[in-house]
């Protein structure tokens, strides 16, 4: 019979299955209105707005599959999934950071504005809101369960914050004064943000590759 640890580790893990599948879903819903939206209204802030979406729909899978091989394989060493959970996160956030620098130099360089933002301002208003819950239980869940690919996650997600902030103020902005280059000004932030959460997602995975690596020569 289990005791209760094991019964509320188990759980935490099922609660981190079902984060992983809101994550994916979400950003997957999010994902397509705002490239439609932006393509439609030529706001290549919220066109790029969506494509990061995509982005934060990498790290969700691969935060599935580590939790989906766990729960099916608890007596199997999680280290190889969370090496692989985490060296997807930071694709992903290469990705997002790659991204951002084409669009924020495109914006810059061509001084487009978009036609209308007030699809920007509602996306960006439920974005913030569900991804700053998304943030707090998967750390709450990473925290507990000493998961570092779910931290990182987390990380991945606190970004897609950041971004909905740069769209919700830009779009503000360009409502205001029909000054439309702010969006790439503070993307170009977010690119070194999310180089920096990248390289210290794939130093986890090399870190846990290490310590695997000793386990075996002591064994």
């Amino acid at each position: 019979m289990e005791d209760s640890t094991d019964l509320i580790i188990k759980k935490y893990w099922t609660f981190a299955l079902w984060l992983a599948v809101f994550t994916i879903l979400y950003n997957l819903v999010e994902g397509l209105v705002s490239i439609y939206f932006g393509f439609q209204d030529e706001a290549l802030t919220l066109f790029g707005f969506g494509i990061d979406s995509f982005v934060e729909v990498l790290s969700g899978i691969g935060i599935f599959a580590m939790v989906l091989r766990i729960r099916r394989n608890p007596d199997t060493s999680k280290t190889s999934f969370e090496r692989t959970a985490l060296r997807i996160t930071g694709a992903s956030f290469f990705i997002l950071a790659a991204g951002l620098t084409v669009t924020a130099i495109y914006n810059l360089a061509t001084g487009h504005k978009p036609s209308t933002t007030l699809p920007g301002l509602i996306i960006s208003g439920i974005s913030i809101f569900s991804m700053w819950m998304l943030v707090w239980s998967k750390r709450k869940v990473g925290n507990f369960l000493h998961s570092a690919p779910i931290l990182a996650d987390a990380n991945c997600t606190l970004v897609c914050i950041y971004m909905s902030l740069v769209l919700l103020g830009s779009s503000l902005i360009y409502l205001l004064t029909g000054i439309g280059f702010f969006d790439s000004l503070g993307a170009i932030g977010l690119v070194v943000f999310s180089i920096k959460e990248g390289r210290e997602s794939f130093e986890k995975a090399k870190s846990l590759s290490d310590c695997c690596e000793l386990d075996e020569a002591v064994a």
